[in-house]
């Protein structure tokens, strides 16, 4: 970290402050996930509004909670969700990127509307990379701010890079900004062994509203509602990729996120695509969502015409 440079000390920790680059690609055959951004629109939006290039690394604020104290002037943007963020106790715009002056306090309170809120600072927040990556999954203890997947904890020290290149007052288009508050429709791709499941459960697995279960986390969400049949009984584990869609024994899916096991054994619908996931993991429990069946071809121009947007 030679190019690193004093950034922001945590005055006070939240449940879980986490630091995300794009995430750690080319080791799942060791059994190592991938963790990233849960939300990787807030993320990606959050990196622009300040100048960073893709993959730069990112703080995802879950649930509120975290106070920071800036050690150097900075220039910075928080996307994703509104978990109440002040700056010096006055809200704090989201969106836009921001100058905040050394000694200035941004704390993010509980959720508004969304659940995992993304801060950005241009040049990025520095740490030492594990296995190619600085993305921290506490499961493992790998990455984050300290290389042992560890979450902020009060007096921590968060580096930043020195090559600062961040434009005050650059706004995300209105367009952009999603509505944490209504129901969403989730992309999926069928797949996998969706053809064993009968035509009853097929037609309520796209036709019903699913309520996101308190049971949810980086890993996985699960989804209540209509019990659905899979003629499948026995199953060879099998890779999982992000945002597949298990259905274990007692028929209610269980959508796999950033820090999913590598294998799994449970039929699958299929895999909710990137740009769904991250709604998802922006979903409280209780709120409900729909899914929605998309052709492959559809889901990957839908990601391309995402990406070039940050190129």
């Amino acid at each position: 970290m030679t190019d690193a440079l004093p950034g922001l000390r945590v005055r006070r920790a939240g449940p879980l402050a986490l630091l995300q680059d794009a995430g750690r690609f080319g080791v799942r055959r060791l059994g190592v996930t991938q963790g990233g951004p849960a939300d990787l629109h807030g993320w990606a939006w959050a990196n622009r509004l300040v100048g960073n290039d893709w993959g730069t690394t990112a703080l995802e604020v879950t649930f509120g909670g975290l106070a920071l104290e800036a050690e150097r002037d900075l220039t910075l943007a928080v996307c994703g969700g509104d978990l109440g963020a002040t700056l010096d106790e006055a809200p704090l715009p989201l969106w836009r990127g921001l100058r905040l002056r050394a000694g200035q306090v941004v704390a993010f309170r509980q959720p508004v509307a969304g659940l995992r809120a993304y801060l950005a600072v241009a040049g990025g927040f520095r740490a030492d990379p594990v296995l190619g990556s600085t993305a921290c999954v506490v499961r493992e203890g790998l990455g984050g701010h300290d290389g042992h997947g560890r979450p902020l904890a009060e007096g921590d020290r968060l580096a930043v890079g020195g090559a600062a290149r961040g434009v005050r007052g650059e706004e995300a288009p209105a367009g952009v900004r999603p509505d944490y508050a209504g129901m969403p429709r989730l992309a999926l791709v069928p797949g996998a062994q969706i053809g064993e499941f009968d035509g009853t459960s097929l037609y309520r697995a796209f036709n019903a509203a699913w309520r996101v279960d308190d049971r949810a986390d980086r890993m996985g969400v699960r989804l209540t509602g209509p019990r659905l049949h899979c003629r499948l009984e026995t199953l060879i584990s099998e890779g999982l990729g992000l945002g597949a869609v298990q259905v274990p024994p007692d028929g209610q899916p269980i959508a796999l996120l950033n820090d999913r096991q590598t294998i799994g054994g449970y039929p699958r619908l299929g895999a909710l695509t990137p740009l769904a996931c991250a709604r998802l993991a922006q979903c409280l429990p209780g709120q409900e969502v729909r899914l929605a069946a998309v052709a492959a071809e559809q889901a990957l121009a839908e990601h391309r015409r995402f990406r070039m947007t940050f190129r």
